[in-house]
């Protein structure tokens, strides 16, 4: 039987080579993922078997109905798990991302990976410009929407949120945030932007720096 990680990997590549006009299997073989399960020709026949690819003259790949829908899901988890990695984590690095997206992709259940894209606000692109399929939680609305999950900075005067978790440069700010209150739990209120930031925990009002805004991140009152 056939590692179904190493399944998810030969289906993700067929699709994103297919993307670029490629359906080379010289190519799929050569990827590092199938080199190290000693994936080789005998694997994708017993994948067409299975009705999951078709094989075009000892040379070529495609996907078949079936394999359609599995590489689409494997696709959809790893670029999912890239906007979460660089739009809510801040990760920067190239290599960190694809390597955590990697991970993610073979481990997020169906009901996960529309929590992650309803928290990311359904969004059509990878942060590579690459298109995200679509699920079934993208079907219940018409248009694109924002991110339910926002750094402070970016919410609105008057707006109202729930602290969801706060990425701190240092522990001593986080120590700092905390004792003022503000903490994952908390409900805020922007009361101003300029000259400073001013949020309302409860019945205090509180001026912040603005780069402390950026690494507290809210889920707005309502949702989307």
């Amino acid at each position: 039987m056939i590692d179904q990680k190493v399944v998810e990997e030969i289906l993700e590549f067929v699709w994103t080579q297919r993307e670029s006009g490629n359906d080379s299997i010289a190519d799929l073989l050569s990827i590092a993922e199938v080199k190290e399960a000693k994936a080789n020709t005998a694997i994708l026949q017993e994948l067409e078997n299975d009705g999951i690819v078709y094989i075009k003259d000892n040379s070529r790949i495609a996907l078949t109905a079936k394999g359609e829908k599995l590489a689409e899901a494997t696709v959809r988890r790893h670029r999912l798990a890239e906007r979460l990695l660089t739009d809510v984590l801040e990760i920067k690095e190239d290599m960190e991302i694809e390597e955590n997206a990697c991970n993610f992709e073979h481990s997020l259940s169906p009901i996960v990976t529309d929590s992650i894209c309803t928290l990311l606000g359904h969004p059509p692109r990878c942060p590579h410009g690459l298109p995200i399929p679509r699920g079934e939680c993208c079907n219940k609305f018409k248009v694109d929407v924002k991110p339910l999950v926002q750094p402070l900075k970016d919410m609105e005067i008057g707006q109202s949120g729930r602290i969801v978790f706060i990425i701190p440069s240092s522990h001593s700010r986080l120590d700092r945030l905390g004792s003022l209150g503000i903490v994952p739990g908390s409900i805020i209120r922007l009361h101003q932007k300029r000259p400073s930031f001013v949020i309302e925990i409860g019945e205090t009002s509180l001026a912040i720096d603005y780069d402390i805004t950026k690494e507290i991140y809210v889920k707005k009152d309502g949702g989307v």
